[in-house]
């Protein structure tokens, strides 16, 4: 049995400050006597700390409070624009992105790079890679903003714990640290730097973004990213579900053909083989997704049926997710975002025809409320995310006038 002892002062310090920026993030205004009554901590702890997380560039003074009734009002505080960012970004098949992100969540800086990574040499991919990253960082810096960390998303088998690209079979690519390589490539911020699934940060942008939206309520869903793979994010009260290891959400390679065309994974008959975006273009006879959306405002048959072809088998693999999960929610992102009016019907059907539990409550199917970039902007929130819990080790990374000045 492992013993320990009782915590020194400086992490009950750290924990405190990581208490109290959670809350003024949780609740957008309070005041520092708000503060104190969420958490149990004096005002005079709270003050302390508030002192150090405005000095830092990490929380922001509003003036007084907007309320009726007598009393003294308190000082606002919400989480500052001008503090750290996140810088994310996505490598996928067809582009690399880079997004600048702040910690009220607004964008400062987005790059697309439309480039075919698909079974380019990994040097050659991460080398672009390393390129855009750097140009993101280098226009951050002269606009004066801190970067705080990075988060890479990526459509493959991420290892949770160590950011090892285990495949990712759209790209060619088989045990690829890419942490260490990128590390090694560019200058990451105060050393954070984190990978993940692009499903898996499509979901955490997704949450993110229904958190701070009118639908606060919903916690548990299924984010399927629909691009030339499928993922899927998946939700559980709030949480994202990586599975053990992190490798869960690899709804593309669900077996729904046993007989079907050969997958880029090695199997047969794999749910992106018949619904990802490129069979949906193929069947369609057209190039690219712009021509794909004009024919189906036109009605043309062949892109029809190609997009409720897809719709149905689609609907068939994620009735067994629903089934397994008991969740009551599906939420389109990527190219089945742009489909949605298309898909939801053929989807719908399979749902409520192979769904045990529809007789009692059926299962929504919703467009992404965040749109193309979900991946790339859960990357750089997963990135500041790791400032929201531990503000003292970022504040501690700061250069040393900064640092001191916040006491």
């Amino acid at each position: 049995m492992t013993e320990t002892g009782p915590a020194d002062q400086h992490t009950v310090r750290r924990h405190n400050c990581a208490l109290v920026l959670s809350t003024i993030a949780a609740f957008p205004g309070v005041s520092r006597a708000g503060v104190a009554a969420h958490t149990g901590l004096t005002k005079a702890t709270v003050s302390s700390l508030v002192d150090r997380l405005v000095t830092t560039s990490l929380v922001r003074e509003e003036g007084l409070q907007h309320r009726r009734g007598p009393g003294r009002r308190g000082t606002s505080l919400s989480l500052s624009p001008h503090g750290p960012h996140g810088l994310g970004v996505e490598i996928a098949v067809d582009y690399i992105t880079t997004y600048l992100v702040n910690l009220t969540g607004d964008v400062c800086d987005e790059r697309v790079r439309r480039v075919d990574n698909r079974g380019r040499p990994v040097d050659e991919v991460l080398a672009r890679v390393e390129r855009e990253a750097n140009d993101a960082l280098e226009r951050a810096r002269r606009n004066g903003i801190t970067v705080g960390g990075i988060g890479v998303a990526v459509p493959g088998l991420v290892e949770a714990a160590n950011g090892l690209v285990r495949t990712a079979p759209n790209l060619g690519w088989h045990d690829v640290d890419l942490t260490s390589e990128l590390s090694r490539r560019v200058p990451v911020p105060f050393g954070e730097l984190v990978v993940g699934n692009e499903a898996d940060l499509a979901a955490v942008a997704e949450l993110s973004a229904l958190r701070h939206g009118a639908d606060t309520a919903l916690d548990s869903f299924v984010y399927v990213s629909g691009e030339i793979g499928i993922g899927a994010g998946i939700v559980l009260d709030g949480e994202l579900f990586r599975g053990t290891h992190g490798f869960g959400g690899e709804l593309g390679h669900f077996p729904v053909q046993p007989r079907g065309p050969r997958c880029s994974c090695g199997a047969r008959g794999c749910l992106e083989r018949l619904a990802g975006q490129d069979a949906i273009l193929d069947r369609a006879h057209v190039e690219d997704v712009d021509t794909l959306l004009d024919r189906l405002d036109e009605h043309d048959r062949a892109a029809l049926t190609a997009v409720r072809s897809a719709g149905r088998v689609l609907g068939t693999a994620l009735s067994g997710v629903v089934n397994l999960l008991d969740i009551s929610t599906i939420v389109l992102g990527g190219t089945f975002a742009l489909l949605h009016p298309w898909l939801v019907e053929p989807l719908r059907t399979e749902l409520t025809g192979r769904v045990v539990s529809t007789p009692w409550r059926a299962v929504e199917v919703r467009r992404s409320v965040v749109g193309a970039e979900a991946a790339v902007r859960g990357a750089a929130l997963s990135a500041l995310r790791t400032i929201l819990i531990d503000p003292a080790a970022y504040i501690s990374r700061l250069p040393a006038r900064q640092a001191l000045s916040s006491g």
